[in-house]
């Protein structure tokens, strides 16, 4: 090569773009620094400096109100310190989902507690009607932020400038009555209400407020979208509220069977964000808060996760019925039994939080995106797609269920017939996978593996109702998918593959194990679970998959999967592996957010989580791992 192709080439190098970093200089806090408020009707994350950067009102997958997560521009809600941004600590009510934040100034400390309140119900909800029977406490529709001057004096600011529609249409605010104390923000066909004890000031399209503190003294301010727009009157019945928010938590914990373990606290962290994350009036859960957190910073793997996924069904039956909280499991099991199968009989892989089908996507293109990743996603078109492992795990968590309880409800059945029967139809056929990958369909060993978990959960099922002949058929179709994975999904070497033509690797093929369909000493699974251990991560973390021998229909690399991690320590368990898992699971432990909570994903790199948080999915796994490790340390000791 010449001098002056050299040059050219060193050129064409320099121009070449850089892949962004998750740790890059950058206006948003990083996505683990955000803390996890929730009704059950909707959730709300709170930056470090004291600012509401997400809230979708009255639900989860409602248009933001405060949106700057996606947007510095797109709408926040500060209380705190005037001129401090970063606190001295920010930790959880113990047991709750209560944000508590310690500030100091120059001139004093103060400490501000935000929650979204929950409280007795005696009236029928209106905001968000229920399907399930209504409960004794319940979501106030009220955020609800106080502050109590402990030592100096603390000049406290408020701000609050929402944008509704996800940034797109700002607020035009007016006063309510004659005080200054509370104002009414309307925009997009919503009103929304603003009360406190500082005097309010509108200035545009937001309001400001400020009050110096002494030793002792308090302010409180909420936001309200309930019916009439009621709020707390004053500074003792915001205080009450959020008293009252504490009590629901710690109750709701306590009913919880949490073993005395030294995993106890992110179980617990696990336990209340798994809660926060469920939709009260219909049993649903979301995968996560957010929409569009990204995989890839600075990329285009951005999702719209405010929707259930049928999938985390049997993962969230495990979680729930191992914690003994049985009312959450019925109440998501009657959501499975209430939504609608496609034309053709299958259940979509995914719903509305209140069972709708139709979960269009579209793109909000006037957003910068999170750190400029774009597009900004509201919808998810996945919901069309054909996932093959759906079958498996709605049938799973029936049978979990059906165990649980020693009885088949009588409404299910027809799930059971109507789903193995799908899986018997559809199981040959190649489909997206469990990733819903946007390539060409392919045999994907993980989909066939879970067809095989459908057949053989109905069979059980089918004993269980007393049809034997039934059971037989199922089962026999159940073997010959075992037959056909173990003669075209395992390569030469041993291991389960990703798909039938290809020796790719695949995390989740690690379901092999928790799901039975090899037995804990088999060879092949032993393998499988070494080799992803050892091929399949970076820096000890798991991969989904290799990103450049996968067709996903996308660019650009991803983070590690913290519920693959997860997957691998429940794994690595069953094999007998047991202080390589116990190894995996302390530095997974160890990498959680200063308040305990998961993203989607993980940057070994910068130690950054990635994707839309917090996600149900790893905290999920994160119990079942736990339980993985604990019942045989408990074993070991009789």
């Amino acid at each position: 090569m010449s001098a002056a192709e050299n040059r050219a080439s060193a050129r064409q190098a320099v121009r070449k773009p850089q892949e962004q970093s998750a740790a890059a200089p950058s206006p948003f806090p990083a996505i683990a620094d955000y803390a996890f408020l929730s009704n059950c009707h909707t959730g709300a994350l709170v930056a470090p400096d004291g600012s509401i950067d997400w809230l979708c009102v009255p639900r989860f997958d409602s248009p933001s109100v405060f949106g700057s997560l996606l947007d510095r521009q797109a709408g926040s809600f500060r209380f705190g310190p005037f001129g401090i941004n970063h606190p001295t600590t920010r930790i959880y009510e113990p047991g709750t989902n209560v944000l508590v934040t310690t500030w100091k100034s120059p001139s004093g400390w103060i400490v501000v507690r935000d929650a979204l309140t929950i409280g007795p119900q005696d009236h029928e909800d209106k905001i968000t009607p229920h399907t399930r029977p209504p409960v004794d406490a319940d979501a106030d529709h009220l955020l609800v932020r106080t502050v109590l001057c402990l030592e100096g004096s603390v000049e406290v600011e408020l701000i609050c400038e929402p944008g509704f529609d996800y940034g797109r249409v700002s607020a035009e605010w007016a006063a309510v009555g004659g005080d200054r104390h509370a104002v009414d923000a309307t925009g997009a066909g919503q009103t929304i209400r603003l009360r406190s004890d500082l005097r309010l000031g509108i200035e545009g399209n937001r309001v400001r407020a400020h009050h110096i503190l002494g030793p002792g003294e308090r302010a409180y301010c909420s936001l309200s979208w309930a019916e009439g727009l009621v709020a707390p009157q004053g500074a003792d019945e915001a205080e009450a509220r959020v008293a009252a928010t504490t009590r629901y938590w710690r109750a709701w914990l306590g009913g919880a069977r949490i073993p005395d373990h030294h995993y106890r606290i992110p179980i617990e962290r696990s336990a209340l964000t798994i809660k926060g994350l469920t939709f009260m009036p219909t049993g649903a859960a979301v995968a996560a808060l957010t929409t569009s957190l990204p995989e890839t910073p600075g990329g285009e793997r951005n999702w719209d996760y405010r929707y259930t996924w049928m999938r985390d069904a049997t993962f969230m039956l495990r979680a729930l019925h191992w914690l003994n909280l049985d009312s959450e499991a019925d109440d998501f099991m009657e959501f499975v039994a209430d939504v609608k199968t496609t034309e053709d009989g299958p259940l979509q892989i995914m719903y509305g939080i209140d069972g709708r089908r139709e979960l269009s996507e579209s793109t909000r293109d006037d957003l910068s995106g999170y750190a400029n990743a774009r597009p900004v996603r509201v919808g998810n078109a996945a919901f069309s797609q054909r996932q093959n492992d759906v079958f498996g795990a709605v049938l799973d968590s029936i049978l979990l269920h059906t165990r649980r309880n020693e009885r088949l409800p009588r409404r299910l059945w027809p799930i059971v017939e109507s789903q193995a029967e799908c899986a018997t139809r559809v199981w040959r056929d190649p489909d997206q996978g469990i990733w819903e990958a946007r390539g060409k369909p392919q045999h994907y060993v993980s989909s066939k593996l879970m067809c095989w978990v459908a057949l053989d959960r109905a069979s059980a099922l089918a004993e269980i109702r007393g049809d034997p002949k039934l059971a037989a058929t199922w089962r026999a179709t159940a073997d010959e998918i075992r037959a056909d994975v173990l003669a075209h999904g395992v390569s030469d070497r041993g291991v389960l593959r990703q798909h039938y033509k290809t020796d790719a690797l695949d995390a989740s093929t690690l379901l092999a194990a928790s799901f039975k369909f090899l037995a804990h000493d088999d060879e092949r699974l032993r393998n499988t679970v070494l080799a992803i251990a050892e091929e399949l991560t970076e820096n000890g973390f798991v991969l989904r998959y290799r990103t450049d021998e996968t067709d996903d229909g996308l660019s650009g690399k991803e983070g590690t999967f913290l519920i693959c991690s997860f997957w691998l320590v429940s794994a690595f368990a069953i094999v007998g592996e047991l202080q390589r898992a116990r190894d995996l699971m302390e530095r997974l432990l160890r990498i959680a957010s200063p308040l305990g909570l998961y993203a989607e994903e993980f940057d070994p790199e910068t130690g950054r989580h990635l994707g839309n948080f917090p996600q149900a999915f790893s905290h999920l796994a994160l119990i079942e791992a736990a339980a993985h490790m604990i019942v045989p340390e408990f074993l070991a000791h009789f």
